[in-house]
């Protein structure tokens, strides 16, 4: 299922980005020789063209026949595009014509420009061409996000709402968070959404960080800034009492986490609901029910997901005493562990378990919703990169493996989208970033023409994108090399 989705979100965006090049190419009447959805090395699925007033189709073919080339065909069907699909599904191309990219050099193009060659026509079109890809791709996040809130509206878990508060990743434990903590304030500016806290967390380099914490009615704890040195407490329960502590934060968070880890300084704790069950679930023939809420695992009180699930790894293999309510009653049901902990069911969103707001929207009242949580999304993006830069920045890069594990393994159009806007706005960003190879170089090549009123060479072109390619090559390998020995367990 996650391969599925995965390929199905990169050939969207792929489809996208390079039909943002089409259009403005066919825009500046800019011939494009073919147009590939996925690569087709030695083979291609499909080829489909127009000439001589119908379409033309060949399937599963290797070479394209001589009365399809352009220089054999009528005058007025030499503009016509190639189309095709490839069967590598790892990207795809849009080949125009005196343009050096990927799909061709120097040596490939004609002697002389020709009017409706890339290479003919004014730096400003030469600009917008090579830009369109990446401002499609952006325009279609955008337009993503917008369709999102306007079909399933906005769910929001208020910062204060998780009853469990919350569980820290090891670098914020050693900071002094404990579980169970909630925060409520960073450098004196209270939090109230778990995004945004996040991303203050790890990206404006905060000094104190106010939680929200349970403590034991015998334990006596002084906030410290409270004026008359008593605590700031406020009863829940006849058992616990909440205290306001502050943490002093010892440095930058976002160069000491792993960089795989920096979507996770904390997550949500939940109690273990049963949702639905798997095919086949062991649960489920143990006698468990939708809706169950374990408590305890062998008499041992457990009360959230995080712990029951971390004791049942150490239970694999074996058969376990789950105690859990049920219609308001407690019940015991024996359960087969498999052997990676695992007992085949589905759990409750917290966003069904707590007290959430959900805000409905039109299509226009979603369009600027969807607007600014997308420029967010890019931002916060573009600033998180600076982890790249770190000691073990190359660690955070990831391939294919990455992309696919972001995919949930239930199939849910609500993540489908999601997810394929975050790709979308991380496509336009990357290609955006002066390397030679992507359409940033091309863009820089051309303000620099626009500028100083100097073209570079073809032969400088041509250097600049087998450096650029060689480059893209390298993280390629080492991002999907770091997959693997992710998945090795390294």
């Amino acid at each position: 299922m996650k391969i599925l989705a995965l390929i199905l979100s990169l050939s969207l965006l792929v489809l996208t980005h390079e039909l943002g090049h089409f259009f403005f190419a066919r825009l500046f009447k800019t011939r494009v020789r073919r147009f590939y959805l996925f690569f087709n090395w030695k083979i291609s699925i499909l080829k489909a063209k127009k000439f001589g007033g119908k379409w033309h189709f060949l399937f599963f073919n290797s070479k394209t026949p001589d009365e399809w080339d352009e220089k054999n065909l009528a005058p007025e069907d030499q503009d016509n595009t190639l189309w095709g699909i490839g069967w590598i599904p790892l990207g795809g191309y849009c080949d125009i014509a005196g343009m050096i990219d990927e799909t061709k050099d120097a040596n490939d193009l004609e002697k002389e420009p020709q009017p409706w060659e890339y290479r003919s026509k004014k730096a400003w079109q030469r600009l917008c061409i090579i830009s369109g890809g990446v401002l499609v791709n952006f325009i279609s996040a955008l337009l993503i996000y917008t369709c999102i809130f306007a079909h399933w509206g906005k769910n929001e878990l208020p910062l204060q709402n998780a009853r469990m508060g919350y569980d820290y990743h090891e670098l914020l434990i050693e900071e002094g968070f404990q579980s169970g903590d909630i925060i409520c304030a960073i450098d004196g500016e209270e939090m109230t959404e778990i995004e945004t806290t996040q991303h203050k967390l790890l990206l404006d380099h905060p000094n104190t960080v106010s939680v929200m914490r349970p403590m034991q009615i015998s334990d006596t704890v002084y906030s410290s800034n409270a004026d008359n040195g008593e605590p700031v407490v406020m009863t829940v329960s006849e058992r616990d009492t909440i205290v306001r502590v502050d943490i002093a934060i010892s440095g930058d968070l976002l160069t000491r986490i792993k960089p795989r880890d920096s979507n996770m300084l904390f997550t949500v704790r939940t109690p273990f609901v049963v949702k639905d069950f798997v095919p086949g679930s062991r649960a489920k023939r143990g006698g468990m029910a939708i809706g169950d809420s374990i408590v305890s695992l062998n008499g041992e009180s457990m009360p959230c997901y995080t712990e029951i699930s971390k004791r049942l790894g150490e239970l694999s293999d074996s058969i376990v005493t789950f105690g859990l309510y049920r219609n308001g009653q407690f019940e015991e049901v024996q359960v087969n562990v498999d052997g990676k902990g695992k007992i085949g069911v589905y759990l409750m969103d917290y966003l069904d378990l707590y007290d959430c707001i959900h805000t409905d929207y039109t299509f226009f009242q979603a369009i600027p919703v969807g607007i600014s949580y997308g420029w967010k999304q890019m931002t916060t993006y573009a600033r998180s990169l600076r982890i790249l830069f770190t000691k073990d920045g190359y660690k955070g890069l990831g391939g294919f493996g990455t992309l696919g594990g972001l995919f949930p393994d239930k199939w849910s159009w609500y993540s489908f989208w999601t997810i394929t806007a975050l790709l979308a706005l991380i496509l336009a960003f990357m290609n955006v970033i002066p390397i030679p190879g992507l359409d940033g170089g091309h863009i820089v090549f051309t303000l620099w023409e626009i500028i100083t009123r100097r073209k570079p060479s073809d032969k400088f072109l041509e250097v600049a994108q087998t450096i650029g390619m060689a480059l893209l090559f390298v993280l390629l390998i080492v991002a999907n090399g770091n997959d693997i020995l992710h998945w090795l367990g390294f």
